[in-house]
């Protein structure tokens, strides 16, 4: 028989409010409060969820709910359409969906593989574009 690998799957329900440090591994359902720190995987603040945080580090953050403080995301940040976040943001991918508000300093990181963009004049896009044009 194979190996069963299992995910761990934490929620903290509606009814729930915490104080402190949170610690996971796996995914984490935030449907509560939460006031205090948190170190996690994939993080979910579902729609009634509301955390407030002064260090938060996940591989991923879903807000559907309110986020207030300072998250790190080693991977993405995703604002749902019904998710605020305002504070401080640093993450690799960023998704604000229609709708989701975003009020924070946010500073994305990419790889190193990404080149920088060349210097260009306010003209030189023009200039291609005209280049390119094809005539009939």
């Amino acid at each position: 028989m194979g190996k069963k690998i299992s995910k761990n799957l934490s929620i903290i329900d509606n009814e729930l409010k915490i104080e402190g440090s949170i610690s996971s591994s796996g995914k984490l359902i935030i449907k509560g409060q939460v006031n205090g720190t948190i170190d996690g995987d994939v993080v979910i603040i579902a729609e009634d969820g509301q955390v407030t945080s002064s260090a938060t580090k996940v591989s991923s953050l879903t807000i559907g709910g309110n986020f207030q403080g300072e998250v790190t995301a080693s991977r993405e940040l995703i604002i749902l359409s019904t998710g605020t976040c305002a504070g401080k943001v640093e993450c690799k991918d960023l998704i604000v969906e229609n709708g989701g508000i975003l009020n924070a300093e946010v500073t994305c990181k990419t790889s190193s593989k990404v080149e920088p963009a060349k210097e260009t004049g306010p003209l030189d896009a023009f200039k291609s574009r005209k280049e390119k044009q094809i005539e009939l």
